[in-house]
């Protein structure tokens, strides 16, 4: 394997498990125990948590971005193209249209936007929700990976 597919991949997986699991620790794990605190310390808090994730949450999307395109792009897309697999091409962009739902979600949760206050309101519900989508790309690129490539007739 070439050292720059190995970096990428490293950092897609890297920037996912961050990106996945840090949503999943914040809302299952710190936001139910930050609850029981008097609310403005509990609003500092979520504010003061929400400033360092929107930083990481940030950096996980980039790097999400630029390694999932390159690796489609310039690693396994053309291996499935060659082989004429356009379920493959299918699955792949549903998962992108998923990941970036979760993008949306993700800076939505964090961000600090008045227009997606709506989101922050409920954000048990809308966490839930992006953390679904996650899972479904996870599902998705699982069943991609074990798929392989499939040999042309």
């Amino acid at each position: 394997m070439d050292p720059v597919e190995l970096f990428s991949r490293l950092a897609h997986i890297l920037g996912a498990i961050a990106l996945f699991g840090g949503s999943i620790f914040i809302r299952q794990v710190l936001m139910p125990a930050v609850s029981e605190l008097p609310e403005e310390i509990h609003l500092s808090f979520r504010e003061r948590l929400m400033k360092k994730w929107r930083m990481i949450m940030g950096i996980c999307i980039l790097v999400l971005i630029l390694s999932g395109f390159y690796n489609y792009l310039a690693v396994t897309g053309p291996a499935h193209s060659d082989a004429g697999d356009k379920k493959y091409h299918m699955f792949m962009g549903i998962k992108m249209l998923l990941a970036f739902a979760v993008f949306f979600f993700a800076s939505g949760l964090a961000g600090r936007s008045k227009a997606m206050e709506w989101m922050r309101k409920n954000y048990k519900t809308w966490s839930l929700v992006s953390i679904l989508l996650a899972t479904a790309v996870v599902g998705i690129a699982s069943f991609l990976k074990l798929r392989g490539i499939p040999t042309p007739l």
